[in-house]
Protein backbone atom coordinates (compact mmCIF):
# COMPACT_ATOMS: atom_id res chain seq x y z
CA UNK A 1 0.00 0.00 0.00
CA UNK A 2 0.91 3.58 -0.53
CA UNK A 3 -0.33 6.44 1.33
CA UNK A 4 0.91 10.01 1.32
CA UNK A 5 1.72 12.24 4.58
CA UNK A 6 0.20 16.13 5.08
CA UNK A 7 2.71 17.75 3.10
CA UNK A 8 2.41 15.46 0.22
CA UNK A 9 5.22 13.03 0.66
CA UNK A 10 4.61 9.47 -0.51
CA UNK A 11 5.26 6.64 1.07
CA UNK A 12 5.17 2.75 0.97
CA UNK A 13 3.80 0.80 3.86
CA UNK A 14 5.10 -3.20 3.97
CA UNK A 15 2.82 -4.37 6.52
CA UNK A 16 -0.69 -3.81 4.25
CA UNK A 17 -0.91 -4.73 0.87
CA UNK A 18 -2.66 -2.89 -1.88
CA UNK A 19 -6.25 -2.70 -1.96
CA UNK A 20 -8.18 -1.57 -4.87
CA UNK A 21 -11.95 -0.44 -5.45
CA UNK A 22 -15.20 -1.59 -7.39
CA UNK A 23 -18.21 0.28 -7.26
CA UNK A 24 -18.44 0.49 -3.04
CA UNK A 25 -16.28 -2.95 -2.65
CA UNK A 26 -12.95 -2.53 -1.00
CA UNK A 27 -10.87 -5.91 -2.37
CA UNK A 28 -7.38 -6.84 -2.57
CA UNK A 29 -5.12 -6.18 -5.63
CA UNK A 30 -3.05 -9.31 -6.54
CA UNK A 31 0.46 -8.52 -8.92
CA UNK A 32 -1.05 -10.20 -11.33
CA UNK A 33 -3.58 -7.71 -12.27
CA UNK A 34 -0.79 -5.27 -12.32
CA UNK A 35 1.00 -3.44 -14.88
CA UNK A 36 4.44 -1.00 -14.37
CA UNK A 37 3.12 2.66 -13.80
CA UNK A 38 3.06 3.91 -17.51
CA UNK A 39 5.23 6.74 -18.10
CA UNK A 40 3.78 10.04 -18.64
CA UNK A 41 1.42 9.14 -16.01
CA UNK A 42 0.53 11.12 -12.85
CA UNK A 43 0.43 10.51 -9.08
CA UNK A 44 -1.88 13.04 -6.59
CA UNK A 45 -2.73 12.43 -3.02
CA UNK A 46 -6.69 12.96 -2.26
CA UNK A 47 -7.17 15.48 0.33
CA UNK A 48 -9.67 15.01 2.98
CA UNK A 49 -9.51 11.06 2.56
CA UNK A 50 -7.61 7.98 4.27
CA UNK A 51 -6.11 5.06 2.99
CA UNK A 52 -7.43 1.93 2.47
CA UNK A 53 -5.02 -1.05 2.71
CA UNK A 54 -5.00 -4.76 3.09
CA UNK A 55 -4.40 -6.82 6.05
CA UNK A 56 -2.92 -10.51 4.51
CA UNK A 57 -2.70 -11.71 7.75
CA UNK A 58 -6.34 -11.61 8.44
CA UNK A 59 -7.58 -10.71 5.47
CA UNK A 60 -9.46 -7.78 6.23
CA UNK A 61 -9.06 -4.27 5.44
CA UNK A 62 -7.85 -1.49 6.97
CA UNK A 63 -8.09 2.42 7.50
CA UNK A 64 -4.81 3.72 8.36
CA UNK A 65 -6.05 6.82 9.67
CA UNK A 66 -2.71 8.79 11.19
CA UNK A 67 0.97 8.50 9.66
CA UNK A 68 2.59 5.38 10.76
CA UNK A 69 5.66 7.46 10.81
CA UNK A 70 4.40 8.66 14.04
CA UNK A 71 3.34 11.98 15.66
CA UNK A 72 -0.40 11.44 15.41
CA UNK A 73 -0.15 13.32 11.94
CA UNK A 74 -2.69 12.85 9.54
CA UNK A 75 -2.01 10.73 6.05
CA UNK A 76 -3.93 11.13 3.05
CA UNK A 77 -4.85 8.49 -0.07
CA UNK A 78 -3.07 8.28 -3.19
CA UNK A 79 -4.27 7.58 -6.73
CA UNK A 80 -2.53 7.58 -10.92
CA UNK A 81 -4.21 9.46 -13.36
CA UNK A 82 -2.95 6.79 -16.21
CA UNK A 83 -1.54 7.38 -19.39
CA UNK A 84 -4.19 7.42 -22.88
CA UNK A 85 -4.48 4.47 -24.17
CA UNK A 86 -4.26 2.51 -21.09
CA UNK A 87 -7.72 1.58 -18.82
CA UNK A 88 -8.11 0.97 -15.02
CA UNK A 89 -9.55 -2.04 -13.75
CA UNK A 90 -9.66 -0.79 -10.18
CA UNK A 91 -10.46 2.73 -8.94
CA UNK A 92 -8.18 3.74 -5.54
CA UNK A 93 -9.12 2.24 -2.58
CA UNK A 94 -10.03 5.42 0.64
CA UNK A 95 -12.24 5.89 2.70
CA UNK A 96 -13.71 9.73 4.41
CA UNK A 97 -15.59 10.14 6.96
CA UNK A 98 -18.44 12.37 5.28
CA UNK A 99 -18.17 14.18 1.54
CA UNK A 100 -17.13 17.43 1.23
CA UNK A 101 -18.80 20.26 -0.19
CA UNK A 102 -17.04 19.73 -3.61
CA UNK A 103 -16.66 16.64 -5.32
CA UNK A 104 -12.60 15.59 -6.01
CA UNK A 105 -11.31 17.29 -9.26
CA UNK A 106 -12.22 15.31 -12.44
CA UNK A 107 -9.25 13.03 -12.96
CA UNK A 108 -9.62 8.43 -12.98
CA UNK A 109 -8.72 7.50 -9.71
CA UNK A 110 -6.82 4.89 -10.48
CA UNK A 111 -5.27 2.10 -7.10
CA UNK A 112 -1.67 2.23 -7.05
CA UNK A 113 0.63 0.30 -5.41
CA UNK A 114 4.51 -0.39 -4.55
CA UNK A 115 6.57 -3.18 -5.35
CA UNK A 116 9.83 -4.16 -5.79
CA UNK A 117 11.37 -0.76 -6.11
CA UNK A 118 8.32 0.77 -8.61
CA UNK A 119 4.83 1.82 -8.81
CA UNK A 120 2.44 -0.09 -9.85
CA UNK A 121 -1.44 0.56 -10.86
CA UNK A 122 -4.69 -1.53 -11.46
CA UNK A 123 -4.77 -1.45 -15.26
CA UNK A 124 -4.01 -2.84 -19.00
CA UNK A 125 -2.81 -1.18 -22.01
CA UNK A 126 -6.00 -1.05 -24.43
CA UNK A 127 -4.91 0.34 -27.61
CA UNK A 128 -1.23 -0.16 -29.00
CA UNK A 129 -2.07 3.21 -30.71
CA UNK A 130 1.10 5.51 -29.53
CA UNK A 131 -0.55 8.57 -30.92
CA UNK A 132 -0.50 10.13 -27.14
CA UNK A 133 2.58 8.55 -25.75
CA UNK A 134 4.68 10.95 -23.69
CA UNK A 135 7.94 10.13 -25.56
CA UNK A 136 6.08 10.98 -29.00
CA UNK A 137 5.93 14.54 -27.94
CA UNK A 138 8.97 16.92 -28.59
CA UNK A 139 7.78 20.12 -26.62
CA UNK A 140 9.96 22.27 -28.29
CA UNK A 141 9.29 21.27 -31.41
CA UNK A 142 5.60 21.92 -30.63
CA UNK A 143 5.72 25.19 -29.25
CA UNK A 144 7.70 26.54 -32.51
CA UNK A 145 5.23 25.13 -34.45
CA UNK A 146 2.10 26.34 -32.57
CA UNK A 147 3.36 29.73 -32.82
CA UNK A 148 4.30 29.64 -36.04
CA UNK A 149 0.85 28.83 -37.21
CA UNK A 150 -0.76 31.26 -34.86
CA UNK A 151 1.17 33.50 -36.70
CA UNK A 152 0.01 32.64 -40.16
CA UNK A 153 -3.49 32.01 -39.17
CA UNK A 154 -3.96 35.20 -36.77
CA UNK A 155 -7.17 35.45 -38.56
CA UNK A 156 -8.70 32.12 -37.74
CA UNK A 157 -10.25 31.85 -34.64
CA UNK A 158 -10.49 27.92 -34.38
CA UNK A 159 -6.46 28.04 -34.49
CA UNK A 160 -5.84 30.49 -32.53
CA UNK A 161 -8.36 28.66 -29.70
CA UNK A 162 -6.05 25.20 -30.24
CA UNK A 163 -2.70 27.01 -30.17
CA UNK A 164 -4.15 27.76 -26.32
CA UNK A 165 -4.94 24.08 -26.01
CA UNK A 166 -1.58 23.02 -27.30
CA UNK A 167 0.38 25.41 -24.74
CA UNK A 168 -1.72 26.10 -21.94
CA UNK A 169 -3.38 22.98 -21.31
CA UNK A 170 -1.10 20.75 -22.97
CA UNK A 171 -3.75 18.91 -24.96
CA UNK A 172 -2.35 16.14 -26.53
CA UNK A 173 -4.99 16.20 -29.50
CA UNK A 174 -4.12 19.87 -29.94
CA UNK A 175 -0.16 19.15 -29.95
CA UNK A 176 -0.78 16.51 -32.88
CA UNK A 177 -2.55 19.21 -34.66
CA UNK A 178 0.44 21.44 -34.67
CA UNK A 179 2.81 18.21 -35.52
CA UNK A 180 0.55 17.58 -38.24
CA UNK A 181 -0.16 13.70 -37.78
CA UNK A 182 -2.76 11.46 -36.36
CA UNK A 183 -5.92 13.05 -34.90
CA UNK A 184 -6.56 16.99 -34.87
CA UNK A 185 -9.64 18.40 -32.67
CA UNK A 186 -12.54 20.34 -34.33
CA UNK A 187 -14.21 22.15 -31.46
CA UNK A 188 -17.31 24.01 -32.28
CA UNK A 189 -20.02 24.38 -29.33
CA UNK A 190 -20.00 26.78 -26.19
CA UNK A 191 -23.30 25.36 -25.62
CA UNK A 192 -24.80 21.89 -24.40
CA UNK A 193 -28.01 19.90 -24.56
CA UNK A 194 -27.24 17.57 -21.63
CA UNK A 195 -25.42 18.76 -18.13
CA UNK A 196 -23.28 15.79 -17.32
CA UNK A 197 -22.05 15.52 -13.86
CA UNK A 198 -18.54 15.04 -15.28
CA UNK A 199 -18.15 17.79 -17.67
CA UNK A 200 -14.65 18.74 -18.13
CA UNK A 201 -15.37 22.26 -19.21
CA UNK A 202 -18.56 23.69 -17.31
CA UNK A 203 -19.14 23.47 -13.86
CA UNK A 204 -21.19 24.91 -11.20
CA UNK A 205 -19.98 26.61 -8.39
CA UNK A 206 -20.89 23.41 -5.84
CA UNK A 207 -19.83 21.11 -8.43
CA UNK A 208 -16.04 19.79 -9.36
CA UNK A 209 -13.76 21.99 -10.69
CA UNK A 210 -13.83 22.50 -14.44
CA UNK A 211 -10.69 20.94 -15.42
CA UNK A 212 -10.68 23.29 -18.93
CA UNK A 213 -11.79 26.51 -20.10
CA UNK A 214 -14.44 25.75 -22.87
CA UNK A 215 -14.88 27.26 -26.08
CA UNK A 216 -16.44 30.73 -26.29
CA UNK A 217 -17.87 31.29 -30.26
CA UNK A 218 -18.63 29.64 -32.91
CA UNK A 219 -16.27 29.21 -35.85
CA UNK A 220 -17.53 29.38 -39.36
CA UNK A 221 -17.18 26.73 -42.06
CA UNK A 222 -14.41 28.92 -43.29
CA UNK A 223 -12.64 28.53 -40.05
CA UNK A 224 -12.99 24.94 -39.72
CA UNK A 225 -11.98 24.02 -43.20
CA UNK A 226 -9.04 26.00 -42.68
CA UNK A 227 -7.62 23.80 -39.57
CA UNK A 228 -9.42 20.27 -40.99
CA UNK A 229 -8.09 20.85 -44.50
CA UNK A 230 -4.52 21.01 -44.53
CA UNK A 231 -4.16 18.11 -41.99
CA UNK A 232 -6.63 15.94 -43.97
CA UNK A 233 -4.18 16.35 -47.10
CA UNK A 234 -0.90 16.00 -44.93
CA UNK A 235 -1.19 14.10 -41.65
CA UNK A 236 -0.03 10.76 -41.62
CA UNK A 237 -3.41 8.32 -40.46
CA UNK A 238 -5.25 11.41 -40.89
CA UNK A 239 -8.55 12.08 -38.19
CA UNK A 240 -10.61 15.21 -37.67
CA UNK A 241 -13.01 15.49 -34.98
CA UNK A 242 -15.41 17.58 -34.07
CA UNK A 243 -16.70 17.21 -30.09
CA UNK A 244 -13.86 18.05 -27.48
CA UNK A 245 -13.41 18.14 -23.54
CA UNK A 246 -13.06 21.83 -24.12
CA UNK A 247 -16.84 22.64 -25.78
CA UNK A 248 -20.27 21.73 -25.30
CA UNK A 249 -22.55 19.17 -27.54
CA UNK A 250 -20.93 19.64 -31.24
CA UNK A 251 -24.61 18.90 -32.90
CA UNK A 252 -26.24 22.09 -31.54
CA UNK A 253 -24.45 23.72 -33.92
CA UNK A 254 -25.82 21.17 -36.66
CA UNK A 255 -25.46 23.56 -39.87
CA UNK A 256 -22.02 24.68 -38.68
CA UNK A 257 -21.27 21.01 -38.79
CA UNK A 258 -23.23 20.21 -42.17
CA UNK A 259 -21.82 23.09 -44.18
CA UNK A 260 -18.13 22.49 -42.67
CA UNK A 261 -18.32 18.69 -43.68
CA UNK A 262 -19.96 19.89 -47.40
CA UNK A 263 -16.83 22.44 -47.70
CA UNK A 264 -13.95 19.82 -46.08
CA UNK A 265 -15.13 17.04 -48.55
CA UNK A 266 -15.03 19.73 -51.71
CA UNK A 267 -11.67 20.01 -50.85
CA UNK A 268 -9.90 17.19 -49.82
CA UNK A 269 -11.56 12.95 -49.92
CA UNK A 270 -8.25 11.79 -47.53
CA UNK A 271 -8.57 10.55 -44.39
CA UNK A 272 -11.46 10.60 -41.76
CA UNK A 273 -14.15 13.27 -40.62
CA UNK A 274 -15.42 11.79 -37.13
CA UNK A 275 -17.80 13.57 -34.56
CA UNK A 276 -17.52 12.80 -31.16
CA UNK A 277 -21.27 13.49 -29.59
CA UNK A 278 -24.06 12.17 -27.03
CA UNK A 279 -26.13 11.52 -30.10
CA UNK A 280 -28.71 13.43 -29.26
CA UNK A 281 -30.28 14.75 -32.51
CA UNK A 282 -31.06 12.36 -34.75
CA UNK A 283 -32.07 14.76 -37.59
CA UNK A 284 -28.76 16.70 -37.29
CA UNK A 285 -26.95 12.77 -37.52
CA UNK A 286 -29.08 12.18 -41.00
CA UNK A 287 -27.69 15.77 -42.39
CA UNK A 288 -24.43 14.77 -41.85
CA UNK A 289 -24.10 11.48 -42.96
CA UNK A 290 -25.60 13.12 -46.18
CA UNK A 291 -22.65 15.56 -46.08
CA UNK A 292 -20.54 13.21 -45.73
CA UNK A 293 -19.48 12.36 -42.09
CA UNK A 294 -17.42 9.07 -42.18
CA UNK A 295 -17.89 7.81 -38.63
CA UNK A 296 -19.40 8.92 -34.82
CA UNK A 297 -18.42 8.41 -31.02
CA UNK A 298 -21.39 8.04 -29.11
CA UNK A 299 -20.09 8.77 -25.35
CA UNK A 300 -22.03 7.34 -22.77
CA UNK A 301 -21.32 6.48 -18.70
CA UNK A 302 -24.04 3.63 -18.97
CA UNK A 303 -26.23 1.40 -21.23
CA UNK A 304 -28.45 1.43 -18.65
CA UNK A 305 -31.49 4.06 -19.15
CA UNK A 306 -31.70 4.89 -15.27
CA UNK A 307 -27.75 5.49 -14.61
CA UNK A 308 -27.34 7.19 -18.35
CA UNK A 309 -30.30 9.63 -17.79
CA UNK A 310 -28.64 10.78 -14.10
CA UNK A 311 -25.57 11.05 -15.16
CA UNK A 312 -26.31 13.48 -18.76
CA UNK A 313 -29.42 14.96 -17.15
CA UNK A 314 -30.56 15.57 -20.90
CA UNK A 315 -32.13 18.99 -21.96
CA UNK A 316 -35.14 18.26 -25.03
CA UNK A 317 -33.44 14.60 -25.78
CA UNK A 318 -34.10 11.21 -24.44
CA UNK A 319 -32.15 7.70 -24.35
CA UNK A 320 -34.22 6.68 -27.06
CA UNK A 321 -32.57 9.75 -29.56
CA UNK A 322 -29.27 8.64 -28.43
CA UNK A 323 -29.96 4.81 -29.66
CA UNK A 324 -31.69 6.22 -32.79
CA UNK A 325 -29.28 8.30 -33.91
CA UNK A 326 -26.96 5.03 -33.28
CA UNK A 327 -28.84 3.29 -35.64
CA UNK A 328 -29.09 5.76 -38.40
CA UNK A 329 -25.43 5.96 -38.88
CA UNK A 330 -25.05 2.16 -39.06
CA UNK A 331 -27.97 1.57 -41.34
CA UNK A 332 -26.19 4.11 -43.65
CA UNK A 333 -22.94 2.04 -43.26
CA UNK A 334 -20.84 4.43 -41.65
CA UNK A 335 -18.42 3.44 -38.29
CA UNK A 336 -19.69 3.92 -35.00
CA UNK A 337 -18.39 3.36 -31.78
CA UNK A 338 -18.83 3.59 -28.08
CA UNK A 339 -16.92 5.96 -25.69
CA UNK A 340 -17.53 3.85 -22.89
CA UNK A 341 -16.90 5.34 -19.76
CA UNK A 342 -15.03 2.87 -17.56
CA UNK A 343 -15.77 3.23 -13.58
CA UNK A 344 -14.84 -0.48 -12.16
CA UNK A 345 -17.51 -2.14 -10.18
CA UNK A 346 -20.31 -0.40 -12.28
CA UNK A 347 -19.19 -0.91 -16.20
CA UNK A 348 -18.07 -4.39 -15.68
CA UNK A 349 -21.41 -5.59 -13.61
CA UNK A 350 -23.39 -8.42 -16.13
CA UNK A 351 -26.26 -6.21 -15.91
CA UNK A 352 -24.73 -3.60 -17.83
CA UNK A 353 -22.61 -6.44 -20.19
CA UNK A 354 -26.17 -7.93 -20.81
CA UNK A 355 -27.68 -4.47 -21.85
CA UNK A 356 -25.41 -3.63 -23.93
CA UNK A 357 -24.99 -7.09 -25.62
CA UNK A 358 -28.64 -6.69 -26.75
CA UNK A 359 -28.07 -2.62 -28.33
CA UNK A 360 -24.95 -4.44 -30.25
CA UNK A 361 -27.48 -7.23 -31.67
CA UNK A 362 -30.18 -4.89 -32.28
CA UNK A 363 -27.69 -1.99 -33.84
CA UNK A 364 -24.17 -3.10 -34.78
CA UNK A 365 -21.43 -1.49 -33.31
CA UNK A 366 -17.66 -1.22 -34.59
CA UNK A 367 -15.37 -0.41 -31.67
CA UNK A 368 -15.57 0.30 -28.27
CA UNK A 369 -13.08 3.03 -27.10
CA UNK A 370 -12.62 2.28 -23.30
CA UNK A 371 -12.26 5.53 -21.90
CA UNK A 372 -11.51 6.27 -17.66
CA UNK A 373 -14.27 7.86 -16.21
CA UNK A 374 -13.31 11.26 -14.63
CA UNK A 375 -15.04 11.13 -11.70
CA UNK A 376 -15.31 11.22 -7.79
CA UNK A 377 -16.56 7.76 -7.47
CA UNK A 378 -18.34 8.27 -4.56
CA UNK A 379 -20.55 11.93 -5.47
CA UNK A 380 -20.80 9.58 -8.91
CA UNK A 381 -22.07 6.66 -7.45
CA UNK A 382 -24.47 8.70 -4.97
CA UNK A 383 -25.67 11.19 -7.68
CA UNK A 384 -27.01 8.71 -9.84
CA UNK A 385 -28.56 6.61 -7.65
CA UNK A 386 -25.95 3.04 -7.77
CA UNK A 387 -27.50 0.10 -6.82
CA UNK A 388 -25.44 -3.27 -6.80
CA UNK A 389 -27.09 -5.71 -9.19
CA UNK A 390 -24.99 -8.62 -7.58
CA UNK A 391 -22.29 -9.91 -10.33
CA UNK A 392 -19.07 -8.30 -11.96
CA UNK A 393 -16.98 -9.31 -14.62
CA UNK A 394 -14.28 -7.88 -14.07
CA UNK A 395 -13.31 -4.99 -16.66
CA UNK A 396 -10.97 -7.22 -18.27
CA UNK A 397 -13.79 -10.13 -17.88
CA UNK A 398 -16.25 -7.85 -19.73
CA UNK A 399 -13.82 -7.54 -22.58
CA UNK A 400 -13.44 -10.80 -22.84
CA UNK A 401 -17.28 -12.04 -22.75
CA UNK A 402 -17.55 -9.50 -25.14
CA UNK A 403 -15.22 -10.76 -28.09
CA UNK A 404 -17.04 -13.81 -27.17
CA UNK A 405 -20.02 -12.90 -27.86
CA UNK A 406 -19.46 -10.33 -30.94
CA UNK A 407 -15.73 -11.21 -32.76
CA UNK A 408 -15.75 -8.44 -34.93
CA UNK A 409 -16.67 -6.24 -32.26
CA UNK A 410 -13.09 -4.20 -31.59
CA UNK A 411 -11.88 -2.49 -28.30
CA UNK A 412 -9.05 0.47 -28.15
CA UNK A 413 -8.96 4.05 -26.91
CA UNK A 414 -8.35 6.29 -29.95
CA UNK A 415 -10.94 7.12 -32.79
CA UNK A 416 -9.51 4.57 -36.15
CA UNK A 417 -8.22 6.01 -39.47
CA UNK A 418 -11.11 4.64 -41.41
CA UNK A 419 -9.17 3.12 -44.50
CA UNK A 420 -9.70 4.22 -48.08
CA UNK A 421 -11.84 1.13 -49.03
CA UNK A 422 -14.63 2.50 -45.59
CA UNK A 423 -17.57 2.87 -47.09
CA UNK A 424 -18.48 6.41 -47.31
CA UNK A 425 -21.80 6.92 -49.32
CA UNK A 426 -22.77 10.27 -49.52
CA UNK A 427 -26.54 9.66 -48.94
CA UNK A 428 -28.99 7.29 -47.11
Amino acid sequence: MVYADESGEIYDLPDLGMAGRSGRLFHPVELKDLIPLPEGSELFVLPGTMPVGWDQDVDEMVVVDQDPGGGGKAVQAVAAFISPAYTQTASTAFYREEMPERPLPLFAYTAVGWWNGRFYVAGFRSDPDTRQDFRQFDLDLIRRNTLKRLKRDRDNRLIQHLGRCSLTYGCPAAKNLFLNRYEAPLPTSPVCNARCLGCLSLQPEDGPPATQDRITFVPTPREVAGVAVPHLKRAKRAVVSFGQGCEGEPLMQDEVLENSVRLIRSRVSRGTVNLNSNASRPDAVIKLVDAGLDSMRISMNSIREKYYTAYYRPKGYSYSDVLESWRIMKEAGRYVSLNLFVLPGLTDEMAEIDRLSEVIEQTGLDLIQLRNHNIDPDWYLDSIGYEYSGMRAGVQGMVKILKKRFPRLKFGYFNPPLGQDTNRRRGR
